[in-house]
């Protein structure tokens, strides 16, 4: 019997072309993400073939997006976001400003209406939420001051979008557009509210939005789930975790008019303040990366390749004002704050893409005729060449800051272009990753007086074992010169106490290539992860769910001394 299943249709196209052009593109040493944009082209209505339903697409592309902001805010806290609102508010300000009077300039040009360059302009100024946090967790800068920079600087855009989308009919009305026909708000439709009052409205509803969080979901959310928690079953608990995680970021935007990564995101932030935390981010890692990837594929399905043809000079001016132009704003904007330059490079690199704000943006300026066809064309295709280059941009940005911190000095550790300087320790162990386990590593190492030298993504760890007389390194150790740093070469041991396999098999290579003698400790979560990182050349790998079931044994061979061993024995004759 056949049945019209558009929605498995669409799953099964986007996930399974994704792989295979995201396999493609890795074994090219090309991001995967580029992969499943290409896959997104292919699935589009612009290219022959099957063709997937764009409107479903979105929509699941909208679930990743809350789920990825809801993972970003269980592991951000108010605090964090405070610490960088001197810089991220004022900043991300200046930037749309910036961007908004290019993009106007570029339109006033092609023979638009103001109306039309404010929303061109706007919809170039937002960066992608999805392609910004990607770039920011590969590298591991989450936990860093740029980091928490960037997502607070993304936080504040995503604020004046909201209140750009509630002020757009009022002024497709100034312009002579169809605002009347496009109400965003029904208490200010039916009290009538001028412009004022519907920004006013709107920056109330916000407020009140917030302080219900921080008043009321701080507490009840993680009573929910420390109550669910208690119950003992782990899928209610995966399940209350995704409920939270939709049902607050789909109120918010109903209720409150927040938009959906906002409100998933402080939903987030509340939820850290329960122990669960961890968990929580665990179990929703898997559709986190399931449907960041349909988010992909769904913006690929917007281009159409031959607008690039049609209108080429537009395109690249677009294209200009939103990797070159924006991105030189934010530099200059945060070297003025007098941040280091690595932090501006970055920051400038990680706003060198627009994307999903970008497209809702220009799909209302359409339909309040504010925006020509034309218009959000050209966003689309600035969108999807601007993350598809964006890698690109990180590599250059990554080159730019190796050059700029080289080690001023003539000797052959300085010509060798490392980014930090080699460390003087000999015969010491290295301690990559200062987590839950690499925490307790560590303290007996330091207990012991033994020489070691810690590698974190976290510059606020790194400065805390700074203050207690313990060499760190802040920075990624899978990358060639962080580890170089580490000195392996003189060194006793390795301990890779991350949990992530395939980073811990390139510093286990690396390792092993520059010293064949260091002892090479690292830890796994599966049969096949302690083959591979073997295989690489570590010595020891310790699979956490081993040593539980040895403890075990142990405590029973106390209990009842020659019973566990009897049965061994017999089991193994």
């Amino acid at each position: 019997m056949p049945h019209d299943t558009p929605l498995i249709a669409t799953v099964v196209a986007g996930l399974g072309l994704a792989f295979v052009f995201g396999t493609i593109a890795q074994r090219f040493r090309v991001p995967p993400l580029v992969g499943y944009l290409l896959a997104g082209v292919a699935v589009g209505p612009f290219t022959p073939g099957f063709v997937a339903d764009q409107a479903l697409a979105t929509e699941l592309a909208e679930l990743g997006i809350i789920l990825l902001m809801f993972g970003v805010g269980l592991h951000f806290s108010l605090n964090d976001l405070l610490s960088v609102r001197a810089i991220a508010v004022p900043g991300a300000i200046a930037q749309i400003a910036v961007a908004t009077l290019m993009g106007l300039g570029l339109a006033l040009l092609m023979g638009w209406t103001v109306g039309a360059g404010l929303v061109f302009g706007l919809a170039l100024s937002v960066a992608s939420t999805v392609v910004l946090l990607r770039a920011l967790q590969e590298r591991r800068l989450m936990d860093t001051e740029r980091g928490k920079i960037a997502v607070g600087w993304l936080i504040v855009e995503d604020l004046a979008m909201v209140l750009a989308l509630v002020l757009f009919p009022a002024v497709a009305s100034l312009q002579g557009g169809d605002g009347a026909a496009l109400t965003t708000d029904p208490l200010a439709a039916r009290f009538g509210l001028g412009l004022t009052g519907v920004l006013v409205l709107t920056l109330i509803k916000i407020a009140v939005f917030i302080a219900l969080m921080l008043v009321v979901g701080r507490r009840l959310i993680p009573w929910v789930l420390h109550y669910i928690a208690h119950t003992g079953s782990r899928e209610l608990f995966r399940l209350t975790v995704l409920a939270i995680a939709l049902c607050i970021a789909f109120g918010a935007t109903k209720l409150f008019g927040v938009s959906l990564a906002l409100g998933a995101f402080f939903a987030g932030m509340m939820l850290r303040e329960s122990p669960l935390s961890q968990r929580a981010a665990q179990e929703t890692l898997p559709l986190r990366d399931a449907f960041a990837v349909l988010f992909f594929v769904s913006v690929g399905m917007l281009f159409d390749p031959l607008s690039v043809v049609r209108e080429p000079w537009p395109f690249a001016a677009t294209l200009f004002v939103i990797v070159v132009g924006k991105s030189l704003a934010a530099l200059l904007i945060v070297a003025l704050f007098r941040h280091p330059m690595a932090t501006a490079l970055m920051i400038s690199a990680s706003l060198a893409q627009i994307g999903e704000f970008s497209f809702i943006l220009a799909e209302l300026g359409v339909a309040l005729n504010l925006l020509p066809k034309a218009g959000r064309d050209l966003i689309l295709a600035g969108a999807i060449v601007s993350i598809m280059l964006n890698p690109l941009v990180f590599a250059v940005v990554d080159w730019l800051t190796s050059r700029l911190e080289k080690p001023q000095a003539s000797s052959p550790t300085a010509a060798a272009s490392e980014p930090v300087p080699v460390t003087e320790l000999q015969d010491h162990t290295i301690l990559v990753g200062y987590g839950r386990v690499g925490s307790i590593v560590g303290d007996a190492l330091h207990q012991r007086s033994a020489p070691f030298l810690a590698v974190e993504a976290s510059d606020d760890m790194v400065a805390k074992l700074k203050e207690r007389g313990i060499e760190a390194l802040m920075g990624n150790a899978a990358r060639a010169s962080v580890l170089r740093a580490t000195n392996p070469a003189a060194a006793r041991s390795l301990v890779i106490a991350i949990p992530e396999a395939f980073e811990a098999g390139q510093i286990v290579e690396q390792a092993r290539a520059a010293n064949a003698d260091i002892q090479i400790i690292a830890r796994a979560h599966s049969d096949a992860e302690v083959d591979h990182l073997k295989a690489l050349g570590a010595d020891i790998v310790i699979m956490g769910e081993r040593e539980i079931a040895r403890g075990m044994i142990e405590e029973l061979d106390r209990a009842r001394p020659g019973t566990v061993r009897a049965a061994e024995q017999d089991s193994a004759a």
